[in-house]
């Protein structure tokens, strides 16, 4: 029996095409994710805004 037309012609060998890769959307979020973790990180290590007495007019 031939083969049957809905399958699709391959070479042997070489099975479907690799993931066509991650969205552009996602790349995007993770980069702005990624950039406001490093700079909550960095106020927070340098002092500068972030703690309990931000809000507070004591000027210490």
């Amino acid at each position: 029996m031939p083969d049957s037309p809905s399958e699709p012609a391959t070479r042997p060998g070489q099975g479907p095409g690799p993931w066509p890769g991650t969205p552009r959307w996602v790349k995007v979020s993770g980069g702005v994710a990624i950039a406001l973790i490093v700079l909550v990180v960095v106020l927070h290590l340098t002092g500068s805004g972030f703690g309990p007495g931000v809000h507070s007019g004591g000027g210490h």
